[in-house]
């Protein structure tokens, strides 16, 4: 296999459910071990972590964590951002994810088999 394009990078993951974020670090890890891996489960949290770090990549839940703000916060920081769904998987979230900046938009019910992805996409 290729080397990961997340060798060595530091990632945001913002999931109000530690079990989605339990399973995101471990597909990270899993095709990279030596990637940071934050995660943050509070838009509060996840505001204070956009503020005060340096990220190569955030992953960002729309709902419970109020994801588009987090979403325009982390734009601005020029931070490239993943969007992560469960219920608003819609063309409306999309076209507002894609609108305010988010370089894709994911499923939740795909992150489990995320870990081919992970290693060949550009981020």
């Amino acid at each position: 296999m290729a080397e990961s394009v997340l060798k060595g990078k530091t990632i945001l993951v913002v999931d109000d459910e530690s079990d989605v974020l339990t399973v995101l670090e471990e597909e990270i890890k899993e095709v990279c071990p030596n990637a940071i891996v934050d995660k943050a489960t509070t838009y509060k949290e996840a505001t204070e972590r956009l503020a005060s770090w340096t990220y190569d990549l955030v992953v960002l839940d729309i709902m419970g964590v109020r994801g588009f703000d987090l979403l325009k916060s982390a734009v601005l920081r020029q931070f490239p951002v993943v969007m992560l769904t469960a219920h608003a998987l819609n063309p409306e979230a999309l076209r507002q994810s894609i609108e305010l900046g988010a370089r894709a938009y994911l499923p939740k019910e795909k992150t489990g088999r995320l870990s081919l992805s992970w290693g060949r996409a550009e981020i």
